[in-house]
């Protein structure tokens, strides 16, 4: 058994190419999804700037659902039905979502009225989905191609972890 430590720094800004090396750092020798999932979002959450929410849906087999699964923010919609908001197309698309406005996305599924923007990103390890990640912000346009591009690669440096 070891211990991973990452801190982030004062003010809470880090960019991608540190959070992926932090992240790494937090899941060595831990390929526990759940464990993983939990302190990505923390590492998120906390590393990045304007963020109201951050968690996994994760794939339920049996229902075909997306759950809710580990997250940093308010509490949040339980279950989502591939194809419904920007978690489920995401999922269902296999594809990033980035969302300028939620309220200008069709069928978007408002856990936390405060949110403005979202990103997400699905969650594919050896060709099968287990889930998307989603961040939502306050902030209208808080999310760019940078930050999808940023995401997807903290979401490969989590797969490697949990697949190893």
């Amino acid at each position: 058994m070891h211990e991973q430590h990452f801190e982030i720094a004062e003010g809470g800004y880090a960019d991608y190419a540190e959070l992926a090396r932090g992240l790494e750092s937090l899941l060595a020798g831990e390929p526990d999804l759940i464990s993983c999932a939990a302190n990505m979002t923390s590492l998120i959450y906390y590393g990045l700037p304007d963020l109201n929410w951050v968690g996994f849906y994760l794939l339920d087999a049996a229902s075909g659902d997306l759950l809710v699964g580990p997250f940093q923010g308010r509490p949040a919609c339980v279950r989502i039905p591939l194809g419904r908001g920007v978690c489920g197309t995401a999922a269902a698309e296999r594809r990033t979502v980035l969302v300028a406005d939620v309220h200008a996305f069709p069928g978007h599924i408002a856990c936390d009225a405060a949110s403005r923007s979202e990103l997400v990103v699905p969650v594919i390890a050896g060709g099968q989905l287990i889930g998307v990640l989603d961040l939502d912000s306050p902030r209208l346009a808080r999310f760019d191609v940078d930050d999808a591009r940023g995401i997807e690669s903290l979401v490969e440096v989590f797969v490697r972890a949990v697949r190893a």
